[in-house]
């Protein structure tokens, strides 16, 4: 749902909506906000919650199972904080603690089961290094695929396509086709284009994974920038180094629950030592 609330544009996701729709950005970057409500997201099991073939099988022959099992899996547990502009907030936790699921709930990807995200300002995502790229085409058309894809004229892509270029670093090859890319150029072309137009808020999912340690230096400096005018920026990693370089604020997850929500200096120890004492 997307409504609008004085001179400030904001998206309001309910239980089971969603919304890929941008947000034009706003003139006042203080009203940049994200305040999330109670938010909960389950998945479905599907074939998994019907059983394996033995027990279908079995199950054709008269013979039933006692054994119940859950119908979904919940990704996020009425999960509730505020983030304001000017703040680098990063989601930490292990493999299925609710990252990447929390991410794509504040894009207006994944819909709530239940709870509110109330979002104010221009949202830019880098959650999926593939998104919106064609493999066929170029990387120079799918420049053009993926902004088209966020909002963006050809005209307003033309005037920055070559800056784009020059960020990704990918010389010759921008001209031949995605497919023949490597991760790490994946990664650089992904991240130049989604970070080209400076967005409002700024959500990342690992995005250094695949790339070199020039590339993750010169791509923090521009994550810096964005969010030194004023932006948010929100990013779901493993790495607790760039959590404590680059971050102010620390939302540790737990099988979709928050454990802890704070200042690096004191929320990275901590998820340390859980690491260690699971050792």
């Amino acid at each position: 749902m997307v409504s609008r609330q004085g001179a400030e544009e904001l998206r309001l996701v309910r239980p089971g909506e969603q919304s890929n729709q941008s947000v034009p950005a706003i003139n006042d970057p203080r009203s940049l906000a994200i305040e999330v409500t109670e938010a909960s997201i389950h998945y479905p099991l599907g074939a998994f919650a019907r059983g394996s073939l033995k027990e279908n099988l079995f199950r054709l022959l008269g013979h039933r199972s006692n054994i119940q099992r859950p119908a979904y899996v919940d990704a996020l547990r009425h999960i509730s904080f505020s983030i304001s502009h000017g703040e680098r907030v990063a989601l930490v936790g292990r493999n299925g603690s609710g990252k990447s699921s929390l991410l794509r709930a504040l894009g207006g990807i994944y819909p709530l089961r239940s709870g509110t995200i109330r979002v104010v300002g221009q949202i830019g995502t880098l959650l999926d290094i593939a998104l919106g790229f064609e493999s066929e085409a170029t990387g120079r058309e799918n420049i053009y695929y993926r902004a088209m894809a966020m909002g963006y004229s050809r005209r307003r892509i033309r005037e920055v396509e070559q800056a784009i270029i020059d960020f990704a670093e990918l010389g010759d090859f921008i001209d031949l086709p995605v497919r023949t890319y490597s991760a790490g150029m994946y990664v650089r072309l992904g991240f130049a284009i989604s970070t080209q137009f400076a967005p409002d808020i700024l959500l990342i999912d690992e995005v250094f994974g695949a790339g070199d340690a020039d590339f993750a230096k010169k791509a923090l400096a521009r994550m810096e920038g964005i969010v030194a005018r004023a932006g948010i920026m929100v990013i779901a990693t493993h790495d607790l180094a760039l959590v404590q370089r680059a971050c102010t604020r620390v939302i540790w997850l737990d099988r979709g629950e928050i454990v802890r929500d704070g200042h690096p200096e004191i929320v990275v120890p901590q998820v340390l030592n859980a690491i260690q004492s699971e050792a």
